[in-house]
């Protein structure tokens, strides 16, 4: 991958280049974007561009935050200085090859902007290499398809749709069959976008599927999951189909998750260090106070794994989502699901709180500020879970229920203040809160239905 400004320069001049794709990842994880010249990316890789803070200042609905203190009306929506990282290069393939970078944001010192989600995950990552370890992560992600347009979403007001395969059928080799085409397209496509899957397949539920993304180190590996939700959304309508990265689609359907998988490497890369033949199960001691930190912390930093209120609605007992704070073995009922692997490189923790919904910069940089505040502490793990993890679970583990819970418990944890920062996690409380006050305010089919005509 070609590093220094004055060859990428070249090498866009000498193939024809007339525009770049720019884009970076807002608090809810969406990516925003612009095309630019080639004149003004030249001088853009140099010096930096101007983008609106607003980015940061604003929902997915683009409604704006009503007590940011960051940004808002009051500071009259200023442009951020933003930097082109010249290491995430590539091209968009069904975009005939235009290349693509991402951004990231700084303060006019030169200093990285706190309230940026991928420097948040920077900030965490750097404090790791200072403690010799490198993380490796990886997400998994799965999702309802329907053959649906944009416009037919709004005219049937997100009802009725249709799915992309009907029945409950996971791991179907004939439902995957009948849309081979499409799928090994798409596949094709996001290698070349430098998104490679290690996996894809349907999961129980109409029209839905699970995409496991290959693992990287923790930066590059959120870079590439946040690139895979937009990416995808991008092939898939070109097909006239439609992804959905709901948590919870449909209530009586299992909801959609985010599934974060990490471990810790040495400096090198070449040695996992979670894992020891001689200790118990397979763990050495830095993977059990990881995985102590995660469980001690989950509850402190939920609402960086479940962002919306349709997250807690995925959080039920008996829906492949945990409700408590519980580790087993290679346990699908778990909140942190231990994989020993077939050797030493595959011991990882399978984090299973986080959604489909959850920017994967945060879930990533909560998960590791977790374990790593867990090693600095030496926190051992509560004893391990052994079959159903929904049954005999102290109600003192029980996980936020909801967003403003969630957003409440961040904003006391002064372990997440550590880490992510104080002005991150305020302005981060601030959106939060926004968000379920938001939903406070609508009146739903549920409501309609329970109350217009007996109350």
């Amino acid at each position: 991958m070609t590093t220094s400004p004055e060859s990428v320069i070249q090498e866009m001049e000498a193939s024809g280049v007339e525009h770049v794709r720019l884009g970076a990842v807002d608090m809810d994880g969406v990516l925003r974007g612009k095309y630019i010249s080639l004149k003004k990316f030249k001088s853009a890789l140099h010096t930096g561009l101007g983008f609106c803070d607003v980015i940061f200042g604003w929902d997915s609905a683009d409604e704006l935050y009503d007590d940011a203190k960051y940004t808002g009306w009051h500071t009259g929506y200023p442009d951020a200085l933003a930097r082109i990282e010249i290491e995430t290069q590539r091209t968009v393939p069904w975009e005939d090859g235009i290349p693509f970078f991402l951004m990231d944001f700084y303060t006019e010192d030169g200093s990285a902007l706190p309230v940026s989600p991928r420097q948040a995950l920077r900030r965490v990552t750097d404090l790791a290499a200072g403690q010799g370890f490198v993380p490796m992560f990886a997400a998994e992600y799965e999702f309802f398809l329907f053959r649906e347009t944009p416009h037919t979403l709004h005219e049937k007001d997100f009802r009725n749709l249709t799915p992309l395969s009907p029945g409950m059928f996971g791991y179907s080799a004939l439902r995957a069959s009948a849309v081979s085409d499409f799928l090994r397209a798409t596949l094709s496509a996001l290698n070349a976008f430098n998104v490679p899957l290690e996996g894809f397949h349907t999961e129980t539920g109409p029209g839905v599927f699970e995409a496991a993304i290959g693992y990287d180190r923790v930066v590059d590996a959120a870079d590439k999951a946040a690139l895979f939700k937009t990416g995808f959304k991008e092939l898939c309508g070109r097909e006239e189909i439609s992804a959905c990265f709901m948590a919870k689609f449909d209530a009586s359907l299992p909801g959609s998750s985010g599934h974060t998988h990490q471990s810790l490497w040495d400096l090198d890369a070449k040695t996992n260090l979670f894992h020891d033949a001689s200790g118990e199960d397979g763990m050495s001691d830095t993977f059990r106070w990881y995985l102590g930190g995660l469980a001690r912390y989950l509850p402190e930093l939920t609402a960086l794994f479940c962002p919306t209120v349709n997250s807690y609605k995925r959080l039920v007992p008996g829906m492949w989502a945990p409700t408590h704070v519980t580790w087993g073995i290679d346990n699908r009922t778990a909140a942190l699901r231990v994989i020993r692997g077939t050797s030493g490189k595959e011991v990882r923790v399978e984090n299973r709180l986080a959604g489909a919904d959850a920017n994967p910069y945060l879930a990533f940089a909560a998960s590791l500020a977790a374990g790593l505040e867990g090693i600095a502490q030496k926190i051992d793990p509560p004893p391990r879970i052994v079959g159903n993890g929904y049954e005999g679970v102290p109600d003192g583990l029980a996980l936020p229920r909801d967003l403003f819970e969630a957003a409440d418990r961040l904003a006391q944890s002064e372990m997440a203040r550590r880490w992510l920062g104080e002005t991150f996690v305020e302005h981060y409380v601030i959106s939060r809160r926004w968000e379920a006050r938001e939903y406070n305010k609508a009146v739903t089919d549920w409501e309609r239905r329970r109350y217009f005509e007996i109350i």
